[in-house]
């Protein structure tokens, strides 16, 4: 959902630009010399083009193409029969889902995960990007932002191999240090109360340091006469920060608060399916986690994809919505 956001403001920006160059209305009719001038300006940007070329084919043969499966959320699918000759049963699947008690429970969970990493990663990862923008020392600076950079180029496997270890109720560094205050050890991993805890903790551990990248690219673009001024009128460090610095990147904060809504209900599976445990199924499994599940478990293709289908659009609303809703309030907007 993002690069296709990113794809089409890049499209738009694009058209905008040679269409100023051509003082033509963004609605208006372009006649045949301004279309043959236009053809030209885009044959002299073919580089440019081709740059977009690959993003473009990603999207349209790994996103846009297998959208053609979500058929069979409607059918009663075979893989012996094929898409085609599967019987037709329309929104059974749909039914189905929605009338079991397991809906609510996924949804519950789900959306619990979402706005506690939306809550806490997100404003936590603005903070980082400011304290690394404080620090006067340059050589400090990058030694910070490169070991907060380190666990991105992990693996999400390694990642959670390690939360895994180091709380472990055998040999983990966290019930090592409980038994050592003289507590007793706690399996972390088998009890539910504990696994938002470690989920939250292992993401802003992976993802801080990637995070704050974008934040550090507004954050140098902000106008330095700015705090000079603020100097001049005696403000402190922190109120530059809220006065001067953060005003300056909330374009670039609402368009990731917005992009980070959209994905509140499209919680990847990959982590999920390696932290959780049985015990932890009750506020662990989620819409991604259960699709999987049901779909490669259970061999239950069609009620997978009417319940992967259910998510994505749920998660198309709320964007929509949280677009809206930022363009009323703030002026700000994707599209």
């Amino acid at each position: 959902m993002d690069g296709v956001v990113h794809a089409v403001h890049f499209l738009k920006g694009v058209l905008m630009v040679q269409r100023k160059k051509l003082q033509q209305p963004i609605g208006g009719q372009l006649d045949k010399k301004s279309t043959k001038h236009l053809a030209c300006k885009l044959w002299n940007q073919r580089q440019l083009w081709l740059m977009l070329l690959p993003g473009l084919l990603f999207y349209l043969i790994y996103r846009y193409g297998p959208m053609f499966g979500l058929v069979i959320s409607f059918k009663d699918y075979s893989p012996f029969l094929g898409v085609f000759e599967s019987k037709w049963v329309g929104l059974e699947h749909f039914e189905r889902f929605f009338s079991t008690p397991k809906f609510w429970e996924l949804f519950r969970n789900t959306l619990t995960l979402g706005c506690l990493s939306l809550c806490i990663s997100f404003p936590m990862t603005i903070l980082f990007a400011l304290i690394l923008n404080e620090i006067r020392q340059k050589k400090a600076k990058k030694v910070f932002q490169t070991i907060s950079y380190l666990p991105n180029f992990l693996s999400i496997v390694i990642v959670c191999s390690i939360f895994i270890d180091l709380f472990s109720v055998t040999h983990g560094t966290i019930n090592k240090l409980i038994i050592q205050f003289g507590g007793a050890p706690i399996d972390f991993r088998a009890k539910p109360e504990w696994y938002y805890f470690i989920y939250i903790t292992s993401e802003l551990w992976a993802g801080l340091g990637s995070g704050a990248i974008i934040y550090l690219a507004a954050l140098s673009g902000v106008d330095h006469t700015l705090y000079e001024a603020a100097d001049l009128d005696g403000c402190s460090r922190i109120k530059k920060v809220w006065h001067v610095t953060l005003p300056s990147i909330m374009p670039t904060i609402i368009t990731m608060f917005l992009l980070r809504v959209g994905n509140i209900i499209r919680i990847g599976a990959d982590k999920t399916l390696l932290l959780y445990a049985p015990t932890t199924y009750e506020v662990a499994d989620i819409f991604s986690s259960y699709v999987y599940r049901v779909g490669m478990g259970d061999h239950d293709y069609s009620f997978a994809a009417a319940v992967g289908m259910f998510e994505s659009v749920l998660a198309a609303l709320i964007l929509v919505a949280a677009n809206k809703g930022s363009k009323k309030l703030t002026g700000e907007s994707l599209w």
